[in-house]
């Protein structure tokens, strides 16, 4: 089967096609296309994502990325859609009265086109910035007319908790192998999260932050020290040159809820503290901003840590499962790595690949085809709603 696959949840516009061949159990996955149009320059004047500029830029870029994505599977065929009655022209209009300009752009683009060899469609929901999801949402629900598609919701953070399952390079590739239970730590600019996976599908999430998101803590620090937006890769940059330079100790962050007796994450804290020494410290010189930015990684990574084994021993966890933009930190990663060995070497634990490691629609893709083996008859379209507070 195909599944095309669409995320907008924050600003990202992705779009790709998947071929799954194989039986349910080792599925594999082919990726015939895969676009990403990225606002990070956009918002980067801001410190942040402001949410009515990402719903603006969704709306440009999505039927031009979709067009790409289908060319580059062969499905861009010009023809005779038989499904577009006159009477589905107009439920389209109704649907997006609010996006003048996505609706102009697909009927210029899309309503010659023959209907593509999709079965399904894949549609990230939520959690998210609202305005930017309802923009996927409607593009989504418009195919799903224009063609008579099944349409899967997805959930944002199961797509990040499938992300870990391409672990070969290139456009094939296979489910990695995964025992269960298991337990996925999911670290992002939005969330922070554990998780125990029981089987595909079933989650428990067992632990949450309580305010700002480690990936959104590692931005803020960012900016505390004058590093710009997006700052979270800058900070493990100063943390690995003080680290190799060996530069002293001459500041020491506390570890939130470290000992909290709960899964609970805690960054806003950290972030204070950071700031106030900072403020304590006056003008930072560059050996000052690799001290800070060392002490902080080091605080905000040992709490994850930590919480990660304790969950792994509490559920007798054989497989980690660690997605989100924050799994690219090569700091976590030889940390939990290390810690995870020194427990029991027989523990799997994954990262994702690049490319399925920060928003994307492969994930989704991934997450959409499970999703579809428990309902192949999709979602009802009035049904499929954008929610930004969403949980998995």
């Amino acid at each position: 089967m195909n599944i095309l696959s669409i995320e907008t949840s924050c600003d990202e516009t992705a779009i790709s096609i998947l071929r799954v061949s194989g039986n349910t159990e080792t599925p594999q996955f082919t990726i015939l296309g895969n676009h990403v149009a990225s606002q990070i320059a956009l918002h980067a004047q801001y410190g942040g994502v402001f949410p009515a500029l990402a719903k603006r830029e969704h709306v440009k870029a999505i039927t031009p990325l979709f067009i790409q994505v289908l060319k580059d599977a062969n499905m861009h065929k010009i023809g005779v859609n038989d499904t577009l009655t006159e009477s589905v022209k107009k439920d389209i209009e109704t649907l997006l009265t609010r996006e003048v300009d996505m609706h102009s752009d697909i009927i210029q683009s899309a309503y010659s086109l023959e209907k593509p060899q999709i079965d399904a469609i894949a549609i990230t929901t939520g959690p998210g910035l609202e305005p930017a999801l309802w923009v996927g949402v409607n593009f989504a629900k418009t195919l799903s007319m224009l063609w008579n598609i099944p349409l899967i919701p997805v959930n944002h953070m199961e797509g990040h908790v499938m992300s870990v399952v391409a672990q070969t390079s290139g456009d094939t590739f296979e489910v990695a192998p995964i025992t269960f239970p298991a337990l996925s730590l999911l670290v992002s600019g939005g969330h922070t999260e554990l998780v125990v996976i029981r089987d595909w599908m079933v989650y428990e999430k067992i632990g949450q932050t309580k305010d700002d998101a480690v990936g959104e803590a590692f931005d803020k620090v960012a900016r505390i020290v004058g590093l710009p937006y997006p700052g979270g890769p800058a900070i493990s940059a100063l943390a690995r040159e003080a680290r190799e330079q060996n530069l002293p100790r001459e500041v020491e962050f506390p570890r939130p809820m470290l000992h909290s007796g709960t899964y609970d994450f805690s960054y806003s804290g950290l972030k204070t503290a950071v700031l106030y020494k900072t403020k304590e410290m006056g003008a930072l010189t560059d050996e000052h901003k690799k001290i800070i930015a060392r002490e902080f990684e080091e605080a905000a990574i040992e709490v994850l840590v930590k919480k990660t084994l304790k969950a792994i021993d509490q559920y007798s966890i054989q497989t980690v499962m660690v997605g989100g933009g924050v799994a690219n930190n090569s700091y976590l990663q030889s940390e939990l790595r290390k810690s995870i060995k020194n427990y029991n070497p027989e523990i799997l634990i994954y990262f994702p690949r690049t490319d399925f490691s920060t928003d994307n629609a492969l994930m989704i893709g991934v997450a959409g085809y499970y999703q579809f083996l428990k309902n192949k008859n999709g979602a009802q379209l009035d049904t499929v709603k954008a929610c930004g507070t969403m949980t998995l």
